[in-house]
């Protein structure tokens, strides 16, 4: 991206643009700006001012109005601790009990329940045009900005100006950042209220540019779609998203289950399989009913180990990771949901959990593949690679093989030779 930027001159009407606007005269050689700008985490208001002519002339070639890049580019700032937080890796793996009760909390339980009371009626209206019950509308609601209470405080134009002119994600980035400045004329924005994540995420629902674009719509019928303002175009615009998503109306996201004592985990891959299946293995729904025979097709999984809770996942769960592609914001979108709605609490208790820095699971999964339990690189991230070779390891050596790196296998595993 960065080398495609400057393959050109900038043109005439761009320098009359920036004229217009009176930033300081640029003239743009034909060179790599990956070569012009420094190292990324140290930025430089020069290589960032060169970038915005660069930028300008892109977003002027994909049909933004000369206009809008008059009004906004000469005020366009590079944000230093944009970068810091796009470079930023945390130290430790964080484990399901802990990401789970900081989100699936009493505080956003209620504020939802008030939610639903308070908007049923037009949440009904959505549910039957999209097929998305207004409580996992509310529940993405309350876990994305606490119910509207938290939007986020970066500059939307300026943090993806930033990541646009950092080599890192620049293709990505730029188009976004295009995106947005359409949407100022589109939806008559300013870029005063155009504030939201670090990552250019905005409004009630935290939709990127794209997602805007494509799937925000105007719920409170006032001829304008503001994700800022209008709970109900957020809320509306969630239900859109989901819907073109592929949720499947009528089919719940998944359940909470009950193996039985003699469960063999080996039996948990990451094959979805029919419903049938797992109650012939003796899983059972968490109030000890049987699942019956049915040819729906669930995948089960462990997020805490044997000792944690245990779930079936069906299709509207994939759904889920489709906005936010991780299965603890999965599990807590789902269970957030169902205690809106006034469902009881998970039945099996959150085991208290050990925390794991990254550097020492990657110093595990180095002792995996020496061991001879291939789980690829060695990353410091727990995926079904590492999860399948903790699990091999753990059959091994008799253990129980839930896969799941407790205190007592990552202690097995570094004592094995």
């Amino acid at each position: 991206m960065f080398r495609a930027l400057f393959k050109f001159t900038v043109s005439k009407k761009m320098c009359a643009l920036y004229a217009a606007t009176s930033m300081t005269s640029l003239f743009i050689s034909s060179v790599a700006i990956a070569q012009i700008l420094p190292e990324p985490t140290k930025g430089n208001q020069v290589s960032f001012a060169e970038c915005k002519v660069a930028l300008a002339e892109i977003a002027l070639q994909r049909g933004v109005s000369e206009q809008r890049i008059k009004q906004e580019f000469s005020n366009l700032k590079q944000l230093p601790e944009v970068l810091k937080f796009d470079r930023s890796q945390p130290e430790f793996v964080q484990n399901f009990p802990s990401y789970y009760s900081a989100r699936v909390n009493q505080w956003r339980i209620e504020k939802g329940q008030a939610a639903l009371k308070d908007k049923k009626a037009f949440l009904a209206e959505l549910t039957k045009k999209y097929g998305i019950p207004g409580h996992y509308l509310l529940s993405f609601w309350g876990l994305e900005t606490n119910f509207g209470n938290y939007k986020g405080k970066m500059s939307t134009l300026d943090s993806l100006a930033t990541l646009a002119c950092d080599p890192r994600r620049s293709d990505y980035f730029t188009g976004e950042l295009i995106l947005a400045l359409k949407l100022m004329d589109r939806e008559a924005l300013n870029k005063q209220e155009m504030i939201g994540s670090w990552a250019g995420a905005m409004g009630h629902t935290q939709f990127m540019p794209t997602a805007y674009t494509k799937y925000a719509i105007d719920g409170d019928a006032d001829g304008k779609v503001n994700l800022w303002d209008s709970e109900e175009d957020a809320l509306a615009s969630a239900a859109n998203f989901l819907n073109k998503l592929g949720w499947k109306p009528g089919l719940r996201w998944g359940r909470e289950v009950a193996l039985p004592a003699s469960f063999d985990y080996a039996n948990v891959s990451s094959d979805r399989k029919a419903i049938s299946h797992w109650s012939e293995l003796g899983i059972k729904k968490a109030d000890g009913a049987t699942l019956g025979q049915s040819d729906i097709l669930a995948k089960l999984i462990i997020p805490a180990g044997h000792e944690g809770p245990s779930f079936l996942v069906y299709h509207n769960f994939n759904v889920i990771l489709r906005w936010n592609n991780s299965e603890f914001y999965g599990f807590a979108v789902g269970q957030l949901a169902n205690r809106i709605l006034g469902n009881d609490k998970l039945s099996k208790p959150l085991p208290d959990l050990p925390k794991y820095s990254i550097s020492q699971m990657a110093q595990i999964q180095r002792k995996l593949n020496l061991l001879g339990f291939d789980v690829g690189g060695a990353d410091g991230i727990i995926g079904p690679a590492t999860r399948a070779g903790i699990r091999q390891f753990q059959s091994s050596n008799n253990m129980i093989a839930d896969g799941f790196p407790s205190t007592s296998t990552l202690s097995a595993i570094m004592q094995a030779k």
